[in-house]
């Protein structure tokens, strides 16, 4: 067994035993945890239109072709990206678990990885950012969550295509996308094979993660998504890291060890969203599995709404944030908070601000 993560510390006894509880029993006490979207779309932010929403989707809602959105990776320099600083940052707003994107829909990854040259390591960065926040929170005692793109890739030439697929899978290029795969040539076990090998090279270089965090599911839920093999996936995460948890959005299996929807906690009166087309509640596997733990999770950026840095939009106050935390609390689930990294890999001061306002109310009157 692989040494005990940090954070796990405190429950020691019952890792060595049972290390899938042991970090169920500490992510059920967590409550709080820090999201950060940071990829080749955080570059597009410094520049994007005051209207234009959720920029880690630009490359979808702009059409870009593949090749020339590609071309972001020489910009992507990362300087500033520091993770010392980003998990003291986050200790000190009352977190205690950070939640980094490793790989978006856009297919870049901020970790080394044998499976494509696109990631940061190949950039002007030099950088194996995964593993450089994984170090800092090991650190801190902080709990380090890697959020995957599993349903959705706007690069690889076998994901999932607009002709089978809906849940905005591909951007809707015409003429067609030509580094994609179509009809007969197009083969999903290329692409299924691809993610399953950077799980498990997640998982493998940055033994001490608390979890797979994956996205993607409604374009699972737009077709077969038994294709898509997810109980494969889910006993080879707990094979290669026994305490690690898994996440899918609202909940795909049931077999999750937790929900995460976004914005708010699901109600029954809500209407059914795109991820549910078939007539299911947004309630969906929550409603069934009322024991697990739910995850909100939200970000600072309120309008127009976005996870990716969008240097014009407004952005949640202390007293907004402070509501979400209280409601998270009174309603026994956990907020994950998200801020939107900026290009050069810095922390948005409006929002870094704002957290350490609310993370010295917490100190005082919030425990």
């Amino acid at each position: 067994m692989t040494a005990i993560p940090a954070y796990l510390h405190e429950y020691r006894e019952l890792y060595e035993t049972n290390p899938r509880q042991a970090n169920l029993d500490w992510f059920r006490q967590a409550g709080y945890g820090l999201f950060l979207h940071y990829g080749l779309y955080s570059i597009m932010g410094e520049e994007s239109r005051e209207d234009e929403k959720i920029m880690e989707w630009v490359q979808y809602n702009r059409i870009i072709p593949v090749s020339e959105y590609a071309k972001l990776k020489d910009r992507f320099t990362a300087a500033s990206f520091d993770a010392e600083a980003i998990a003291v940052f986050a200790k000190s707003c009352g977190m205690r678990y950070i939640n980094l994107t490793t790989r978006h829909h856009d297919s870049f990854c901020l970790f080394a990885t044998e499976q494509t040259d696109f990631n940061s390591v190949n950039s002007p960065a030099g950088r194996d950012l995964v593993h450089e926040l994984a170090e800092a929170c090991e650190k801190h005692g902080l709990g380090l969550f890697l959020y995957y793109s599993h349903g959705r890739d706007w690069k690889h030439p076998h994901a999932p295509n607009n002709d089978e697929w809906g849940g905005a899978a591909r951007p809707a290029y015409d003429p067609p996308e030509p580094a994609y795969r179509y009809g007969e040539e197009h083969n999903l076990e290329l692409y299924l094979d691809f993610m399953k090998a950077q799980v498990k090279e997640l998982l493998a270089q940055y033994p001490s993660a608390a979890g797979i965090w994956l996205d993607g599911l409604g374009v699972l839920q737009s077709g077969d998504a038994a294709a898509f093999k997810c109980e494969e996936l889910y006993a080879a995460i707990r094979e290669a890291s026994p305490h690690a948890l898994v996440s899918y959005k609202q909940g795909l299996l049931g077999t999750e060890d937790f929900f995460a929807p976004e914005h708010k906690l699901p109600q029954k009166s809500d209407e059914a969203g795109e991820e549910y087309q078939k007539g299911q509640n947004r309630l969906g596997q929550i409603a069934a599995h009322k024991d697990k733990i739910v995850e909100v999770c939200t970000t600072m950026i309120k309008s127009p709404v976005s996870w990716g840095y969008k240097a014009k939009a407004v952005h949640l106050t202390a007293d907004e944030v402070w509501a979400k935390w209280n409601d998270a609390r009174s309603n026994k689930h956990h907020l994950l908070l998200n801020i939107g990294v900026r290009g050069d890999g810095s922390l948005d001061p409006t929002d870094v601000a704002v957290l350490q306002q609310v993370g010295k109310r917490i100190r005082e009157e919030g425990e």
